[in-house]
């Protein structure tokens, strides 16, 4: 148990699914954790389950579909690097150059974290967010998946901090 956390819930999977307002555009997702602030209520992530929907099959054009979980609000989809990114995910069919097909790839965040991790992250504040977009498809795209966690009571110098953090970095 992280250092200032009381856990007050046994271990919840919050399903999600977001899909994109038109084929190729960026859209974003809000979840409600339901989480109170005064009693100083954050969710202390365990792992995240993110599949992103398939791309579109075309031949001679390279398609993707892009996708994260994030702590804060995003002007686009993230990636690892960003702090409040959580988990992300990218389907992608490069055909670029080949007449009649192209060879699928798939990149993506590790489903279940090595068992030395207590957690992954901390949402301090009431909601996460997912993000999404394709490249090159004919139809709109998106993703579903599952966050798993428990609620924590944090003490009030920890909740501070974590918020501040969270708000801050965003």
């Amino acid at each position: 148990m992280p250092a200032g956390l009381k856990q007050s819930s046994s271990v919840v999977s919050i399903g999600f699914e977001v899909t994109e307002t038109a084929a190729n555009t960026f859209t974003e997702g809000s979840i409600d954790l339901n989480m109170s602030p005064l009693d100083r209520e954050v969710f202390v992530v365990l792992a995240v389950n993110i599949d992103p929907f398939p791309p579109d099959g075309l031949a001679g054009a390279d398609t993707l579909v892009a996708t994260s979980l994030t702590t804060t609000s995003q002007a686009s989809v993230q990636n690892l690097s960003n702090s409040n990114c959580l988990a992300n995910a990218i389907n992608s069919i490069q055909s670029a150059g080949y007449a009649d097909s192209g060879v699928a790839f798939q990149t993506g965040f590790i489903e279940t974290p090595p068992a030395t991790l207590e957690y992954i992250g901390i949402i301090a504040t009431n909601d996460f967010f997912i993000q999404c977009q394709g490249l090159n498809n004919l139809t709109a795209k998106g993703v579903s998946g599952k966050l798993y966690g428990y609620r924590a009571v944090a003490s009030a110098d920890i909740y501070a901090s974590l918020v501040q953090s969270e708000v801050l970095s965003a």
